[in-house]
């Protein structure tokens, strides 16, 4: 069984990415749920879920010097461009060691975490604050949930994925069937827009845009519909400015079930469908 997986990704932070992904997820049916937004998660914030495992993830090596092989020589941090104590597990200091004091280990970056929530599975994780190898640690949480999926015959991976363009993104983004792109009617979402359509059109990937708070510059939505015209990318849905939608994300909501009538009148649910095929 093909294995439909959806990536809801923006330009940047902020742009109403996670909202949409929990609107998304109470009616998608056969579902599992992956929040890859590892540098700063907050999907389980609106989905409230039971965690079931948590285990450390090691995304790199790093320096750990011996002490009692160690002469002080300073070679390490010499050729070092963090110094030692802000490794990023590039293994310069262990070649330039005379002593063969240093040695490269495993180093725990963050956290792999499974847990069940109203709408079935979320596979998710947490970089530790200032840690590297996000992508890594994408890249694991997707494996989880693609396999959980196979084994449950579940035909659905809905992915709130990270922002921008970088290694953490495009693990976010490698082999799924479509890619929802949530951008805001400005200057520097339009920027952002281009930025990460030219990223996902290398990959056999389906894009569909997502307007959010449209109706805040019309000039600039209807920016973004050339645009969009002009490189033949379905605008999948238009979102208008409602402040009770905030409201409803304040109080831990989802968007969605609070506000059904909104995303009715807005075709809300004719876009759900489509994301289903």
């Amino acid at each position: 069984m093909k294995i439909n997986e959806i990536v809801v990704i923006s330009g940047k932070g902020g742009t109403g990415k996670t909202t949409l992904t929990s609107s998304i997820i109470p009616y998608m049916d056969s579902l599992v749920i992956a929040d890859c937004d590892v540098d700063a998660p907050d999907l389980d914030i609106l989905l409230e879920p039971t965690l079931n495992s948590k285990s450390d993830f090691h995304g790199l090596k790093k320096a750990f010097i011996n002490e009692e092989l160690c002469n002080h020589c300073g070679l390490c941090e010499a050729v070092c461009k963090f110094s030692i104590k802000f490794c990023e597990g590039c293994g310069a200091c262990t070649i330039v060691c005379p002593e063969n004091a240093i040695e490269m280990v495993d180093s725990i970056t963050g956290h792999l975490l499974n847990s069940t929530c109203t709408f079935g599975n979320i596979f998710h994780g947490k970089l530790i604050p200032g840690e590297e190898a996000s992508g890594k640690l994408v890249s694991k949480i997707r494996k989880e949930a693609k396999s959980f999926a196979k084994k449950n015959n579940l035909k659905n991976i809905l992915i709130d994925g990270s922002p921008g363009i970088a290694c953490n993104v495009i693990s976010s983004i490698m082999g799924v069937s479509k890619a929802i792109i949530v951008v805001e009617p400005t200057v520097s979402g339009i920027h952002d827009l281009k930025r990460v359509y030219q990223l996902i059109s290398k990959y056999p990937i389906l894009p569909i845009i997502v307007i959010n708070k449209f109706d805040l510059s019309l000039e600039k939505t209807k920016e973004i519909e050339t645009y969009a015209k002009e490189n033949s990318i379905d605008i999948g849905l238009k979102i208008p400015f409602n402040k009770k939608i905030v409201e409803a994300i304040v109080k831990k909501e989802i968007p969605s079930i609070a506000q059904r009538e909104f995303f009715e009148n807005i075709g809300f649910f004719n876009f759900i469908e489509t994301l289903k095929n």
